[in-house]
């Protein structure tokens, strides 16, 4: 629990230190990708397995991950500060006024975190608008599984099969049309596009009528799953080479923020409408609200403007390590 969102995030600023920013969304895309055909396949292999067998083949393949990120992945960040003069002013943090004492000069404080939402109007907007869309995701999952259960009877076995469906989606998606889409469109578009289908699948959970509605709203996934790689593709490209982490860990720590926050407010929610003492009849209603948060997501995200005076940091292009 501890290490939980800390290997994603510095995972998305290992890329980002090794990928020009002209390729980074659609980079972006496909680690996503790979994530959820990851997830697809554990759900898949967990029906086959003993409860057992499960945390053994975990256990081994997190070593397996740890060997080859030992043997494949040379560190990307050199000694000493990295940003050069033409890239200094995309060093946020580095510009900050620092304390007279720290216990680790590398680790960003909470100052350094308001002054990096406060330097990049670009950047706060993508905060606001990450934390908005893990309230809703957070909020929709905390309800959909008793929404579906109440109304449709649905069991752990047809709530599995909709995961699937979505995970299956979503790698089609970021694998093969996002990197088409995303030089196409440009990531701030993209990440409207995505949030609002991400609000139209959650409203037509809400409102579901037959059990066949849930399936073919898992199927909008196949667009909805644009917005968080380009959120964070948007917020790398505001930053120097040597924030990338700290950058990410931000935007993972709102995401965590909201993951804490959100199934305090939508799982008595839900548990209210789908009772007999609901103020009107609506037992979708706490994944209606979750819409409206993505609606907010969407709405902010209208916001942020492609910036063109983002300064490309300087590293040698052949040390660019192609995706």
């Amino acid at each position: 629990m501890i290490c939980e969102g800390s290997v994603q995030c510095l995972a998305l600023a290992y890329v980002a230190d090794n990928v020009p920013e002209s390729r980074r969304a659609s980079v972006f895309g496909v680690l996503s990708g790979i994530a959820s055909s990851a997830f697809v396949c554990g759900n898949l292999s967990a029906r086959f397995l003993s409860t057992a067998s499960t945390f053994q083949v975990a256990a081994a393949m997190a070593v397996i991950a740890l060997v080859y990120m030992k043997m494949f992945l040379p560190e990307s960040i050199t000694k000493g500060n990295i940003c050069s003069k033409k890239s200094e002013t995309s060093c946020l943090l580095e510009k900050a006024p620092k304390k007279g004492f720290q216990f680790f000069k590398t680790l960003p404080s909470f100052s350094d975190m308001l002054c990096l939402l406060k330097t990049s109007s670009t950047f706060f907007h993508a905060a606001i608008v990450s934390l908005f869309v893990n309230v809703a995701q957070v909020g929709l999952e905390a309800s959909l599984l008793y929404f579906l259960k109440a109304q449709f009877h649905f069991n752990k076995n047809q709530f599995a099969d909709l995961l699937i469906i979505s995970g299956i989606a979503g790698s089609i998606s970021q694998l093969l049309l996002m990197p088409i889409l995303a030089p196409a469109f440009g990531e701030e578009k993209l990440l409207s596009i995505g949030l609002f289908f991400s609000c139209l699948h959650m409203l037509l959970y809400s409102i579901a009528w037959s059990s066949w509605v849930p399936y073919a709203s898992a199927m909008i996934s196949i667009l909805s799953i644009f917005a968080m790689p380009c959120l964070k593709s948007i917020a790398s490209k505001q930053i120097g080479p040597n924030e990338q982490g700290k950058v990410q860990g931000c935007i993972t720590g709102i995401c965590s923020f909201a993951s804490v926050v959100s199934p305090l407010i939508f799982s008595p929610l839900t548990a209210l409408f789908l009772s007999q003492n609901a103020p009107f009849h609506y037992p979708g209603f706490g994944l209606a609200c979750a819409a409206f948060a993505s609606m907010l997501a969407f709405i902010q995200s209208l916001m942020i403007k492609p910036d063109n005076n983002v300064t490309s940091w300087s590293v040698n292009d052949s040390n660019l390590a192609e995706p």
